[in-house]
């Protein structure tokens, strides 16, 4: 009979997401000696080799990669069984890891977090903000509950609950607060500065631009969207920004905000979690205060 434990289905899924004994142990709070052990316990249930071990790097085998992704599963469910014994116990409240991408999260987080705590004040929220392909990975693989990105996701097992849309607004240096803002297709003349690579706002402005979003790389992209508007300020270029950004970012730099006329870029924003998911009663509550939330006008 073949027989293994959580603990070490937990330890083998650490150690194929990192391929390294050392990262694997640290990230399950073990020593690595008492990881090698527990992997090699676990092969030797099963009968098969799960890892190949070379001097450089460890591989999965075949069967490892066949096994990886059941475990992933195995172990999401363990985690929603807990999470809807946690329910059951708080009568509808418990823990909520949410994840925020970051053209969103300073800007939407402090009202919502406020209603938050009047609609569901036993909730205990963990907020993680990074990008939006870090977001889906970690929901897919239930180390986060829910997560508010831009819309679509299109991922067949989650569920997407469209919250609010809005546009971008182009931001100027201040010297050029009377000139008539530029069609999008010329952006790129006015040298356009945007986000690095991996937000997905940054393909957003690109396609809205009519710009390919593998451009060569000029040097001048910024991490946040707050470095952008001072980039502005400081005269190296133009940029985009969300409208939910704009009282936040501008105040404290010499730029002129400007809309354009005959179309204007949106983006939509939504909830999404996983569909097997036993907090999506909660969840879709918690979306009905960010759309109150985002409504007010503070």
């Amino acid at each position: 009979m073949i027989n293994f434990t959580l603990r070490q289905l937990r330890y083998f899924e650490a150690l194929a997401q990192h391929r390294h004994f050392g990262r694997a142990a640290e990230a399950c709070a073990i020593s690595q000696p008492a990881l090698s052990v527990q992997i090699k316990e676990l092969e030797e249930s099963l009968g098969v080799p799960l890892f190949e071990r070379t001097a450089r790097q460890i591989r999965l085998t075949a069967f490892g990669e066949d096994m990886a992704s059941r475990v992933r599963d195995i172990l999401r469910g363990v985690e929603e069984i807990g999470e809807m014994a946690r329910i059951a116990q708080s009568g509808g409240a418990g823990r909520l890891r949410l994840g925020v991408i970051p053209t969103i999260a300073p800007y939407l987080l402090p009202r919502f977090l406020r209603q938050l705590r009047v609609d569901f004040p036993d909730l205990e929220l963990h907020v993680r903000e990074t990008m939006t392909a870090n977001l889906i990975e970690e929901l897919r693989h239930g180390r986060i509950d829910a997560a508010i990105v831009a819309l679509p996701v299109s991922e067949p097992t989650f569920e997407e609950m469209p919250l609010l849309s809005e546009n971008f607004v182009l931001v100027r240096p201040k010297s050029e607060e009377d000139a008539p803002a530029p069609a999008p297709e010329h952006l790129e003349r006015e040298r356009l500065l945007l986000l690095e690579e991996g937000h997905c706002f940054r393909d957003q402005a690109l396609s809205f631009c009519g710009m390919p979003t593998a451009r060569p790389h000029e040097g001048l992209d910024g991490s946040s969207l707050s470095t952008l508007v001072q980039m502005v300020g400081a005269g190296l270029g133009v940029t985009l920004i969300p409208e939910m950004a704009v009282p936040v970012e501008t105040p404290t730099a010499e730029v002129t905000v400007s809309r354009f006329k005959d179309r204007e870029p949106a983006r939509k924003i939504g909830l999404i979690w996983r569909k097997s998911s036993p907090l999506g009663p909660q969840l879709q509550k918690i979306g009905y205060t960010v759309q109150t939330s985002a409504a007010r006008r503070e």
